[in-house]
């Protein structure tokens, strides 16, 4: 699902460049960066359509950053294009919700067994938490007052935030930025609770009724009774039955809990594309190279039958 070609939105602001090591972050980079600000489902043209010519640009971007655009082909790791050094990191299938049907015609894309299994889950969560549901919505500026606090600290137990930096933000300025998109309709957020204690949640701003898979997280002590899975199909019930957005974007990258409830997907690439400078070429050939070695030594402990319990203790630790 795409919608036809709009005006591409750029804006100047810093980015930085993460080093990874599976989930582990060892640094960053920092470069001054124009970055693409566009939705993917709005782009509509090739990549080579969508790369700015050097001579367009003034002298203070070290890199043009696109971190989702739909692809035909799959591009080389590392390549020159209209005088740039092309970057592309991760190639990957971006995957969808459409939310303008119903909640029972969506539920029917999924096998029998699939949809038995989802509600047995949210069945085993309910009777855990003593026959009822405490799921809970926040939408309104002082909803989501209640709501940052609770999963701001729920956030900081989960290995999103303790190891790839990627829990929910606890700056003022982002305080400021939901009450803002609370204001004017535009963010959804969820907390799943058991007996009064939040135990996963889920926070969704939203751009031109596409509402997206932003920040989420869960108590690894609720694993068990897979709280995710719980609140997401929670989420997606209030939401075909409120019918206010017309896509939930689960963002970029892969996942099992993303093709599970997606019923589309678009493949995209997160592409780069530095000034063609020595510091420039350096990083990025350290970056490829460490993220081949992860790659490998991923692989190796896949055939080895660690990858999965080195990960649970990684997470946990």
């Amino acid at each position: 699902m795409s919608d036809p070609p709009a005006a591409l939105a750029w804006v100047e602001q810093p980015y930085r460049l993460r080093f990874l090591f599976g989930e582990r972050r060892l640094g960053a980079a920092s470069f001054r960066a124009l970055v693409l600000k566009t939705h993917f489902f709005k782009i509509g043209r090739p990549l080579e359509q969508v790369i700015p010519s050097l001579a367009s640009l003034g002298s203070n971007v070290d890199v043009v950053v696109m971190g989702s655009v739909p692809v035909q082909r799959a591009y080389p790791r590392l390549s020159r294009t209209a005088g740039w050094l092309l970057y592309v990191p991760s190639q990957f299938p971006r995957y969808y919700v459409d939310l303008t049907t119903t909640f029972e015609a969506y539920l029917g894309k999924f096998s029998s067994k699939t949809r038995s299994t989802l509600r047995r889950k949210v069945r085993k969560f309910q009777e855990f938490s003593g026959g009822t549901l405490d799921c809970r919505e926040y939408r309104t500026p002082d909803e989501i007052e209640e709501f940052h606090p609770q999963a701001l600290e729920l956030s900081r137990r989960t290995y999103q935030h303790r190891l790839l930096d990627a829990g929910l933000p606890e700056s003022d300025s982002f305080l400021s930025s939901m009450r803002a998109l609370a204001s004017a309709g535009q963010v959804r957020a969820y907390l799943l609770f058991h007996e009064g204690k939040p135990a996963a949640y889920l926070y969704c701003p939203a751009t031109d009724r596409v509402l997206a898979y932003a920040y989420l997280g869960y108590d690894a002590a609720y694993a068990e009774w897979s709280c995710g899975t719980v609140l997401q199909y929670l989420a997606f019930e209030r939401l075909f039955a409120e019918q206010t957005f017309r896509i939930f974007d689960f963002t970029e990258g892969e996942g099992e809990h993303k093709k599970l409830f997606a019923t589309g997907m678009t493949p995209c690439a997160h592409v780069l594309c530095f000034r063609p400078k020595p510091r420039n070429f350096v990083l990025v050939g350290c970056h490829a190279a460490l993220a081949l070695a992860s790659r490998g030594t991923v692989k190796l402990l896949d055939r080895l039958g660690l990858k999965r319990r080195i990960k649970k203790i990684l997470r946990r630790g």
